[in-house]
C-alpha cells in the first residue's frame, strides 16, 4: 500500500515540476526537478572506464618567432615597462561577464581521460571591433553555444588592460583548435579545442581594421607595452614558456581565423627581453 502511494505521489510531483523524493537517513526529502534532472544526466553520462579520445587532425608545427635575448639597448623603454609591471595590479580593470560565455577547466575529458586543466599556453587574438563592443558581447547572455565567446584579457588601443575572466576559468576563445598535436574534447558532441589549457588575450583592433581585410595599420606602442607586461605576469605565474605563446590563426583548425592581423613580433620580442623573459 505504501509503495503504491509513494509511486502515485512521485508521479504527481514530477508532473507538477516539483521534483521528487530523496530518501536520506530514512527521511523523505523533496528535491527540485532541476536538481533531479542534473543528477540523472550525470548518471547517464558517467563512464566508469576511460576510452580513447579522438586525436586532432594534423597541423603545421608552431615555430615561435620569439628568440632568446638577454638584454636591450633602450634603457628608457626598459624603465617604462618595469614601472608598468609594478603598477599592473592597480591598472587592471576587472569586469564581470555573463556565465554563459565561460566554463570551468575540467580535469577529465568527455571520455573519462585526465586532461590538462591549468594554463599551459597563450593564444593571441584581436577584437575586430572596438574594446567596448567586445565587453558588450561578453556581458550579454548567449544561450546558443555558437554565440558564446570570451577572452581572459583585453588590451585597448591606449594601453587599457581589462580582465574579462579570471585565468582559473575556461574562456571560450578558440572553438575548433589544437596546438602542437594537443586538444581536449570536453563535450563528446563537439570537436576538441585548446580552451581547457589555454589563456586568451585580445588586442583592440584599430578603426581601419574593422573589416575582413588581411591587414590593418597595426597596434599601438601602448598596446605592445601592456601586452608584454601581462604576458610576463602569466609566464611567471603559470610557468608558460615563450614558445607556447601563439596566435588564433595558428591554432584554428577550421582555417577561418586570421587574428591577430598585422601583429609585429619584433615589438613583443624586445619588450619581453626588457622584462627578462627571454633569457
Amino acid at each position: 500500500m505504501h509503495e503504491g502511494w509513494n509511486r502515485d505521489r512521485q508521479r504527481w510531483l514530477t508532473a507538477a515540476g516539483l521534483g521528487g523524493l530523496l530518501l536520506v537517513g530514512g527521511i523523505a526529502l523533496l528535491v527540485p526537478r532541476a536538481w533531479q534532472q542534473r543528477q540523472e544526466a550525470a548518471r547517464s553520462t558517467a563512464d566508469p572506464s576511460p576510452r580513447p579520445a579522438p586525436s586532432p587532425p594534423a597541423q603545421a608545427p608552431w615555430v615561435s618567432p620569439l628568440q632568446r635575448q638577454c638584454s636591450v639597448d633602450d634603457a628608457v623603454m626598459e624603465q617604462r615597462l618595469l614601472s608598468l609591471q609594478e603598477a599592473l595590479p592597480q591598472r587592471l580593470q576587472r569586469i564581470r561577464i555573463d556565465p554563459s560565455n565561460y566554463g570551468h577547466r575540467l580535469p577529465r575529458d568527455a571520455y573519462g581521460n585526465s586532461v590538462a586543466n591549468r594554463p599551459e599556453m597563450v593564444v593571441l587574438h584581436e577584437t575586430v571591433y572596438g574594446l567596448q563592443s567586445a565587453i558588450n558581447t561578453f556581458t550579454t547572455h548567449h544561450p546558443d553555444d555558437a554565440e558564446q565567446v570570451s577572452y581572459h584579457m583585453l588590451i585597448g588601443g591606449k594601453g587599457e588592460i581589462v580582465q574579462a575572466l579570471d585565468p582559473e576559468r575556461r574562456a571560450f576563445g578558440a572553438g575548433y583548435s589544437a596546438f602542437q598535436g594537443r586538444w581536449a574534447v570536453t563535450n563528446a558532441a563537439m570537436a576538441g579545442s585548446v580552451n581547457n589549457f589555454a589563456l586568451h588575450l585580445s588586442l583592440e583592433t584599430p578603426l581601419d581594421g574593422e573589416d575582413e581585410g588581411g591587414s590593418h595599420s597595426g597596434y599601438t606602442p601602448a598596446q605592445y607595452d601592456a601586452l608584454a607586461v601581462v604576458l610576463a605576469d602569466w609566464m611567471r605565474r603559470f610557468d608558460i614558456p615563450a614558445e607556447a605563446i601563439t596566435t588564433h590563426r595558428h591554432v584554428d583548425l577550421g582555417l577561418e581565423r586570421a587574428d591577430p592581423r598585422s601583429f609585429d613580433w619584433r615589438q613583443l620580442q624586445v619588450r619581453l627581453a626588457a622584462l627578462g623573459m627571454l633569457c
